[in-house]
């Protein structure tokens, strides 16, 4: 029973005492006044009456009412029912604001007379104060106290006759019944009558309609992520402008949670002072008024549901986890079901009339029912991982997490483990743990209808019809009596609070009040306390549990095969039979992956343990070990599965025998799991046991008292679970004497201590290394100094904090002593025996005597190790297999002599049998080599099922990109070892382990040589360098001296000039200039005097004029007149250099020698291209506006529209320039920044005017039209002069459909329709508003005109800002957003992860396409191409482009090569693309030192590769147009893998200049020596060309004026497979020495010896090089044509010859009919509008046609049909051409007799036996090409000796007949004589055993 109401308070409006504008509550009167002993006033009342704080309100308001929920200290809620009304204010209060509250009241109560106008007439300035009655309860009646205070408030209002103080009196006075289903009447003295229910059980939650309303306002899947979210613990906010909603959906969201209790902050309702309490770090449930939605905004980490617009707002910061599936589904099937039961009749053709819906309190009991089922869901069969730690005198109990998730199957489930880890859930096991206590709805539900749901699942009736039986029996606990008699309550009339009341409320009589509750209080003492017993029960356990979902284990399915497998090796290894065990090892260690056959491993092994030790021989014991090993390693540390708990006894019994008194138990090899680390496992296994023990305690009692009971019962006895046990002894604990209690829990208690003691010393076993000097173990093992790993038990770990700090976990034991080991252990084991003990309730006595034990155990088992390990050294070691030695390139030495690694398997599916089918090379066991060129591992697979195969994994040293030391499994013994994981930018990754044998030292020493050789000091210390040359790396040679000045003084002379220069200057000027931004943000550049040298002028007597060169000059004249590009500048007709340096004035064009001495520019060639009528010493002053001084320069004109292409780097910032100019002006007057702009002007007007004068009035072709972003985007609007590209994201194809060369009908992205070829939002692909001009103003309209500019400036958003746009409107800037070189490296990085990801991912294919498009690799090449493409159409027009971005080395040389590459056929070519790399990417100073992070110096900055991204760009152009490039894609792939490979030095500094300093730009005539190693990449490439076609394209069939314009739509674009090709059997194909392996053994002379084995190859995708296996028809018949030459002994013709010689004959015999032999082919019937129409040349098997295919992108019917039917005619003719007789590979023929069929003669036939096809041919006769018959071999069951049969031939020995059977029919042969007889058939038998 309990007290309805506990306190009455009466609470008005009082002013703030600061006299702030709001007023404050105050307390008048409170009933009673002493606080109730057992329930003490709450605090604060007056802030809840008015959640939004008190204020005057200047109209009447009527009453409200709402419940507001205080929480005390010991988490009691008190309901406080708060009814406020207003009374106006009266004018004393409004005068004397500041006048006491208390004196006021007392004028009032005197009757003073109350002089107010009638009702009616309002003074106009009338102001009313709230006042509020509250009711403040422990129980939760909330219509009952709606009805008390309304009752209250109508005698007043009303003026009825009956005291106020007998009404309170009365509520407080009220006792009723707390549950238990009761009913009573109770009246308050003033006529009226309330029933009040109970209800029947106490524990469930009472909703009335709140979660129906919670659903009505926010819908399905918002309240299913609020649930989700409290179950969580995240914080939940509710907004609503009514307190009653407040309160009604936090009420609701708390009734779903049942069975849990919410536990942390709760309040309903929250005043507005106390809104800082929403910044609390704990979880809350909160409700505020929708006023207050501002102060809610900035809160990041809450979940707002806002109930008045239904709306649930998550943060982004803030994840919830889902429901596992399918419960979420499901759950949300069935309440949709719920919530509208007309979904499911929608649809029908004659739905019924009506449907019945429940009413509000109805459906909402139906929700909850289904909330109450999901729980039962969740939560089936939890009461089975319930560890009964101890009985008596309390119950204590843990939760088995790791089970319940295992055998849930939910261990990946984020929602559940979050839940279970959560404080609800830790309640529930406290509070619904206990085995003896009262059950309701839910244990009911959990314990026996969980197969019934699981039944119904695909049955929505069912589950409807099974929520509604659960919705009546909550509805019927929340409503006992369903005929309820009326409640009867006096209401205030209508409008009643518009009347003017008669007084304000009266202030009652304490003393009347106090009296009628004393008189109450002593009746209730003389009453007996009404006490309902409770009905307490075992609580049933339910069915076991099964997985939510039956999730089958993917690859590992365990069928019973596999089981038989493990059941079979394990008895073969303890029978002794250990060969037959070592070859079933491989699969039982793979099907130990599957969760099923590690249970049956330790079934069996369990079965070979006797008494508690199995002694093991040598052999077995490494056996046992290993596949133990093997199960824990995929263990995780939760054990979720009871692997290691299963195996944890095992490893204390298996042992051998090391010499006599040592032996070495299992555990000892089976430590380097993380399992054992972990506390919350050695917990479970503690309670775990602790319960079996404690079971076995009180069965043994049961069993000796009654033998005779026993004989019957035992088994039923035995079969009840420790929960049965405990419920019993729970229940008969209050019948026992004290004696015998005592006794009992005396017995449990040593119990658990003797358990702790046992599980010390196991402990001990499995943390102490068998060699304690090594600590790698506890380096390895967070757990064991872990202070954070939590606990599995659901109580705080009371230790762990106090010894967490006592060690540095950090420091990870690297240089521990062994004393450190121990000490670590200790400290390890009394954590958890503190911990364990406490929460078991051992007596402290005991725990001091345990903490003193611990150190024991240790030091003696520290002591026994020391023997075995001792004892194990001497062990005779493992033979392991031989190392193989890698093939070096001649030049290559060993740096590092193989150390023994096993090569580990990465992320990629290839090499361990994935997806591309295969065997498994990967894990395999080998030697690590470091060499002076590469890092290579070579080594066999450890499965010896594999084969013999020699896996080969290498990368050049200098493509290091990362290494990362790793712990990892060795794959043989499963131990946990060092490893390396080293990263290459060559895409190769080496994942390895290292054996035992390598010391840590050896290792260490392997990382150090890598590291030096990665980054050597300087760049003469690389390979390129050191190859064939005697001195050590790093020493600079011995200079010699030099006689006569030859090249190589000279160009050393030109350094020294260069640098006297520039010394010059700064003894001169002696002027500091500060470094350029550029600078100042970077690490300084290696030539810091490079920046500052230029900005001054150089001295008139450096800048001679060109007549008086010395002669030494003109020596180096003459030498950069032989570099490349000059050939090019020739090639194009860009100027002539004579001899005498005299020029044609009526070129346009000159070639400058200004920078010959690398003084204007250090990173640009010596000489450059320039307008003519521009001065050497104006160049000076020009390239002072760019950075790094690098100055427009042309570097290639359009043979068609003379328009030129020019390359610089991007303009200073103005603001920078103007601040060197300013510090250093040499004269006042006109500023020095603005004259050098002038020159700039100048410069490019210069340019201009060089070019030949067109205009073009149509003005089709302007680049600047912008479709505005408010103009809707069609309507062309004015065109502005500044075209802004911003991130070329999606430029559509729709402009493919052009007609070709014409720049006005490339469209906008996408819209066909809009006018003018608006390049900035093509690029842009979207619209954008027209940028302000460079001074500020917006775009002047006088720019508008119709003709096109003369030169395009093309440069960075950020860099134009500082152009003055031209004044004659010649040029205009086309302002880019570009990504920088650092983006590119990130992009990269992204990019390696993706193609070589160091570890497996759960899904392979989305994982490695979602990667793909992090990385945005290929989003850089499209703005790349797309660039490139608007600048080839920009030229193809006639305009001349500047390229001017960044420093103008990276993405400039990008664009300006792709650019010429598109325009100009000669650059694809191999000649004319060795020029363009040298040219663009050589000669002007791209820095491959600085990007490739060559040098110990570029090691900070990384690798960026610039140059691959431009390799990549070429590749996407080759895919797309295969026919007009001449080179192959290896040729590219080539480049790629040696620009970073440092094997040759094409690729090394940064500048011609650094070459020029190391005397690498022009090596000595005289110097070649013989075959030396190629020093130059292009060198190696011609002379392999020359031997092989590998660099070139058979598809090369060019058409002279093509400018190609590829797609560059990222869906357009393939990832090269560069990145993720590789062949194990050899390494890298790209040093063309090594990939060429060792000859195979000819077919006779095979070692296995009897019949000659076929010629058929095995290829394997990921081991061998496929192109090498299986080269292109082409190749195979070159190849072929080279081996007969050599037979013949005739010399070999080289392949290029014989080719060209093949096409000129093809080309003179094309036929009239247009059936093209294959080249015309190529050329002439491929559709002319887009000849990428690819021809691929299928690598097909070996001998097979050469097939064509034509791969159309053009989506009509017809010319795809066309296609096809080319296609189809090629594809024979080719046949024809290149089916020979040689190519049928007929493996024996000749002249047999064959039978007919029935009633046919015997014939001789000409028969062909094909071993490739598997057939046997017949023709008519030798030279007859038309086949008359096949036999099939496939088909063939048998060859015997025949007889002969009628007509057969005469004279022939009957030896020599003999019978083909096949399958239809049997075929009689007969052969000329009995040899031949005898050949055919053994032709015919081995051709069949080949198969």
């Amino acid at each position: 029973m309990a007290r309805l109401a506990d306190y009455f308070v009466l609470v008005a409006f009082g002013p703030h005492p600061r006299g702030s504008g709001e007023g404050q509550g105050h307390i008048l009167q409170r009933f009673p006044e002493k606080d109730w002993e057992d329930n003490p006033f709450p605090q604060g009342i007056e802030l809840f009456c008015q959640p939004s704080g008190w204020q005057l309100c200047p109209e009447r308001s009527p009453p409200t009412f709402f419940v507001a929920v205080l929480t005390d200290i010991n988490s009691e809620r008190h309901y406080c029912a708060c009814l406020t009304f207003w009374e106006p204010v009266e004018p004393t209060q409004e005068a004397v604001c500041t006048e006491a509250t208390a004196g006021r009241e007392e004028e009032t109560d005197e009757g003073g007379p109350v002089r107010l106008p009638p009702a009616a007439a309002v003074p106009p300035g009338q102001l009313f104060a709230p006042k509020t009655l509250v009711l403040v309860s422990r129980l939760d009646h909330a219509e009952v106290f709606r009805n008390s205070l309304g009752l209250i408030y109508t005698i007043h209002v009303e003026g009825l006759n009956v005291g106020l103080e007998s009404v309170v009196g009365n509520l407080l006075t009220c006792i009723i019944p707390l549950a238990g289903g009761s009913q009573r009447t109770i009246s308050l003295g003033a006529g009226d009558r309330q029933v009040i229910q109970t209800p029947l059980t106490d524990s469930l939650p009472i909703s009335r309609c709140s979660v129906a309303l919670l659903f009505r306002q926010l819908g399905i899947a918002n309240v299913l992520s609020l649930f989700c979210a409290a179950l969580t613990e995240h914080k939940v906010l509710f907004l609503s402008r009514s307190y009653q909603r407040l309160s009604d959906a936090c009420r609701g969201l708390l009734a779903l949670l049942f069975p849990l209790r919410y536990s942390f902050t709760y309040v309903p309702i929250l005043p507005a002072q106390l809104l800082e309490v929403l910044s609390t770090p704990t979880p809350f449930i909160i409700g505020v008024n929708a006023t207050f939605q501002a102060e809610t905004q900035e809160l990041l980490d809450v979940i707002v549901a806002d109930l008045d617009g239904g709306t649930v707002t998550v943060p982004e910061c803030v994840h919830i986890p889902a429901l596992p599936e399918p419960l979420h589904s499901q759950t949300h099937s069935v309440l949709s079901m719920v919530l509208d039961p007309e979904l499911e009749l929608a649809d029908l053709a004659f739905p019924p009339p009506t449907v019945s819906t429940s009413s509000l309190k109805m459906q909402d009991k139906e929700l909850r029912a289904v909330f109450l089922r999901l729980f039962a869901q969740l939560l089936q069969g939890y009461r089975w991982c319930l560890h009964m730690v101890r009985i008596h005198p309390e119950p204590v109990i843990r939760f088995h997490k790791a089970a319940f998730l295992g055998q849930r199957g939910l261990v990946e489930d984020d929602f559940l483990m979050k839940v279970l880890e959560g404080m609800a859930f830790a309640g529930f096991v406290s509070e619904r743990g206990v085995p003896y206590r009262p059950t309701d709805l839910f244990d009911e539900l959990v314990a026996h209808e969980v197969a019934r749901m699981r039944a119904d699942e695909n049955h929505p009736q069912r589950v409807l019809s099974h929520v509604k039986e659960l919705a009546e029996q909550l509805y019927k606990n929340e409503n006992p009596y369903p005929a309820v008699a009326m409640h009867k309550v006096q209401r205030p009339g209508e409008a009643s609070h518009l009347r003017r009341a008669p007084r304000p409320f009266p202030r009652l009589d304490e003393g009347t009040v106090q009296w009628i509750v004393d008189q109450a209080t002593a009746k209730m003492q003389g009453a007996p306390p009404a006490v309902k017993a409770e009905r307490r029960t075992t609580v049933p356990s339910g069915p076991p549990m099964t997985a939510i979902l039956e999730r089958s284990s993917g690859l590992h399915g365990n069928s019973a095969r596999r089981l038989e497998v493990v059941r079979n090796c394990i008895s073969y290894v303890f029978e002794g039979k250990m060969l037959e065990a070592k070859k079933l090892l491989p699969a039982v260690l793979r099907a130990l992956k599957g969760r099923a056959a590690r249970r049956c491993l330790a079934q069996e092994l369990h079965l070979h343990v006797q008494q508690n030790r199995a002694v093991l021989d040598h052999q077995q014991f490494d056996f046992v070990v290993r596949m133990m090993n093997c199960c824990l390693q995929d263990c995780t540390s939760l054990d979720e599965h009871g692997i290691a708990a299963a195996l944890l006894p095992l490893v204390t019994a298996f042992c051998r025998k090391l010499s006599p008194g040592v032996t070495q138990f299992a555990y000892s090899c089976v430590q380097e799991h993380v399992v054992w680390s972990t506390p919350q496992f050695w917990e479970a296994m503690f309670y775990g046991d602790v319960q079996t023990h404690i079971r076995a305690l009180y069965l043994e009692p049961a069993e000796d008292r009654d033998p005779a009971q026993q004989v019957g019962e035992a088994p039923a006895e035995d079969d009840r679970s420790a929960l049965d046990v405990a419920s019993e002894q729970r229940r008969l604990w209050p019948t026992l004497n004290r004696e015998k209690q005592q006794e009992l829990v005396q017995k449990e208690e040593s119990t658990v201590f003797s358990q702790a003691i046992h599980y010390a010393n196991r402990m001990s076993y499995l943390l102490l290394p068998l060699d304690t000097s090594k600590s790698r173990l506890l380096r390895e093992r967070a757990g064991l100094g872990d202070p954070e790993s939590a606990s599995n038990s659901l109580l705080t770990s009371s230790m762990a904090g106090s010894v967490a700090e006592s060690y540095d976990t950090e420091s990870g034991f690297e240089d521990a002593e062994t004393c450190d080991v121990a000490g670590a252990v200790v400290r390890f084991i009394n954590r958890f025996v503190d911990k364990v003990c406490t929460e078991s309730g051992v007596t402290s006595d005991h725990l001091k005597g345990l903490h003193v034990m611990v150190p024991d155990i240790v030091q003696m088992h520290i002591e026994t190790l020391e023997a075995v390990h001792r004892e194990s050294k001497r062990l005779p070691p493992i033979q392991k297999p031989k190392l193989l030695r890698p093939r070096l390139l001649p030049g290559e030495e060993c740096v590092l002599d193989g150390l023994r690694v096993y090569l580990l398997p990465d992320g990629r599916e290839e090499g361990v049998g994935g997806s591309a089918g295969g065997p498994a090379l990967l894990p395999a066991e080998g030697a690590v080599f470091l060499t002076t060129y590469r890092v290579i591992f070579t080594g066999m697979p450890t499965d010896p099922l594999v084969g013999e195969q020699v896996v080969v994994r290498s990368f050049p040293v200098a493509a290091l990109t990362k290494e990362k030391r790793i712990s990892v499994q060795n794959p043989v013994d499963q131990l946990l070892q060092d490893g390396l994981q080293l990263r290459s930018c060559t895409f190769q990754l080496l994942k390895m382990a290292f054996d035992e044998e390598v010391g840590s030292d050896s290792a260490e020493l392997f990382r150090k040589q890598l590291h030096k050789l990665r980054y050597p000091p300087d760049v003469r210390g690389t390979f390129a360098f050191t190859l064939g040359s005697a001195h050590t790396p790093g020493q600079p040679p011995r200079a010699t001296k030099d006689k006569g000045p030859s090249l190589r003084t000279l160009s050393r002379n030109l350094v020294k000039n260069a640098k006297k220069t520039i010394g010059r200057q700064y003894v001169t000027r002696k002027k500091y200039h500060p470094p350029s931004w550029e600078q100042r943000g970077q690490a300084p550049p290696e030539d810091q005097e490079d920046a500052i040298s230029v900005s001054e002028e150089l001295e008139p007597s450096t800048l001679t004029p060109s007549s008086a060169l010395k002669p030494s000059d003109r020596m180096t004249m003459s030498s950069l007149v032989e570099r490349a590009c000059c050939r090019d500048y020739q090639r194009l007709g860009l100027g002539t250099l004579s001899s005498s340096l005299s020029r044609a004035k009526s070129e346009p064009f000159r070639i400058s020698p200004v920078n010959r001495m690398y003084a204007i520019c250090r990173s640009y060639p010596g000489l450059l291209i320039v307008p003519q009528s521009v001065q050497d010493n104006a160049l000076q002053r020009v390239s002072r506006c760019y950075r790094q001084n690098r100055f427009p320069v042309v570097c290639w004109r359009s043979g068609r529209s003379k328009a030129v292409l020019l390359r610089s780097g991007g303009l200073h910032g103005k603001g920078v320039v103007g601040l060197f100019k300013a510090q250093n002006a040499p004269s006042p007057g006109q500023s020095q920044a603005d004259s050098s702009s002038l020159e700039q002007e100048k410069y490019l007007q210069a340019v201009v005017s060089s070019m030949p004068r067109f205009a073009d009035a149509s003005g089709r072709n302007t680049l600047s039209g912008f479709s505005s972003v408010h103009m809707g985007g069609h309507v062309p609007s004015p065109r502005a002069r500044v075209t802004t590209l911003s991130n070329p994201m999606a430029a559509s194809a729709s402009r493919r459909t052009a007609p070709r060369g014409k720049w006005g009908s490339v469209r906008a992205s996408g819209r066909s329709g809009v006018l003018g070829g608006d390049v900035g939002s093509r690029l842009a692909g979207r619209d954008m508003l027209a940028p302000p001009q460079a001074n500020g103003a917006p775009p002047d309209p006088g720019f508008l005109r119709p003709q096109r500019a003369a030169l395009y400036i093309i440069g960075d958003k950020a860099q134009l800002k500082g152009v003055r746009p031209d004044p004659l409107q010649q040029w205009e800037l086309v302002p880019i957003e570009v990504f920088e070189a650092r983006q590119v490296k990130t992009s990269f990085k992204k990019l390696l992860k993706a193609c070589v990801p160091g570890c497996p991912a759960a899904e392979p294919s989305s994982a490695f396409l979602r990667l793909l498009e992090d990385s945005e690799w290929l989003t850089q090449i499209h703005k790349l191409l797309q660039v490139s493409v608007l600048v080839v159409e920009l030229l193809d027009s006639g305009s001349s482009v500047l390229v001017s971005l960044e420093d103008g080395w990276d993405i400039t040389t990008q664009v300006v090569s792709l650019v010429q590459l598109l325009s100009d056929p000669f650059y694809r070519t191999l000649e004319g693309f060795r020029l363009l790399v040298e040219k663009e990417w050589l000669s002007f100073g791209h820095r491959f030192s600085h990007r490739g992070a060559h040098t110990l110096a570029g090691q900070s900055s990384g690798f960026t590769p610039v140059f691959l991204q431009f390799l990549d760009c070429v590749h996407q152009v080759h895919l797309q147009f295969p026919m007009e490039f001449e080179f192959s894609p290896f040729y590219l792939k080539f480049l790629g893998y040696h620009h970073v490979s440092r094997r040759f030095r094409t690729f090394l500094l940064d500048s011609d200049y650094e070459r020029i300093e190391l005397g690498l730009l022009y090596e000595e005539k005289g110097e070649r020596r013989g075959q030396q190693a190629c020093r130059s990449v292009w060198e190696y490439v011609d002379r392999l060309s020359k031997r092989t076609p590998v660099f070139y394209n058979y598809m090369y069939a060019p058409e002279d004026t093509e400018v190609l314009r590829p797609y560059s739509n990222v869906s357009n674009l393939k990832v090269w497979d560069f990145y993720t090709e590789e062949a194990l059997a050899e390494g890298p194909p790209y040093d063309w020495e090594l990939a060429q392996g060792p000859p195979e053994p000819p077919e006779e002379e095979r070692l296995d010896g009897g019949a000659p084995q076929s010629r058929r190859r095995v290829v394997w995708p990921c081991y061998d090089g496929r192109p090498r296996a299986q080269p292109d028809a082409i190749s195979r018949l070159l190849e072929e044509l080279h081996r007969l030459e050599t037979e013949l002994g005739r010399p070999p013709e080289r392949w290029k010859d014989t080719w060209d010689r093949v096409k000129a004959a093809q080309r003179l015999e094309g036929r009239p009919d247009g059936r093209g032999t294959p080249s015309s082919l190529l050329v002439s019937s491929v559709p002319h509008h887009r000849r990428s129409l690819g021809v691929y040349l299928q690598e097909g098997p070996v001998g097979s046609t050469l097939s064509l295919s034509l791969d159309s992108d053009q989506s009509s019917g017809s010319t795809a049909s066309g296609s096809r039917q080319a296609a189809r005619r090629s594809t024979s003719t080719l046949y024809s051409q290149f089916h020979t007789a040689e190519s049928e590979n007929r493996s024996h023929e000749g002249t047999l007799y064959k039978k007919g069929a029935f009633m046919k003669p015997w014939k001789a036939r000409w028969f062909v036996l094909d071993k490739t096809k598997h057939q046997l041919r017949y023709y008519d006769h030798r030279v007859d090409t038309e086949c008359k018959g096949i036999i099939d071999l496939a088909e063939v069951e048998a060859v015997a000796p025949g007889t002969p049969t009628m007509g057969a031939p005469k004279n022939v020995d009957e030896k020599a007949f003999f019978d083909v059977k096949t399958t239809r029919r049997v075929y009689n042969f007969c052969a000329q004589d009995v040899p031949s007889a005898q050949q055919w058939v053994d032709q015919i038998q081995g051709c069949l055993s080949d198969a």
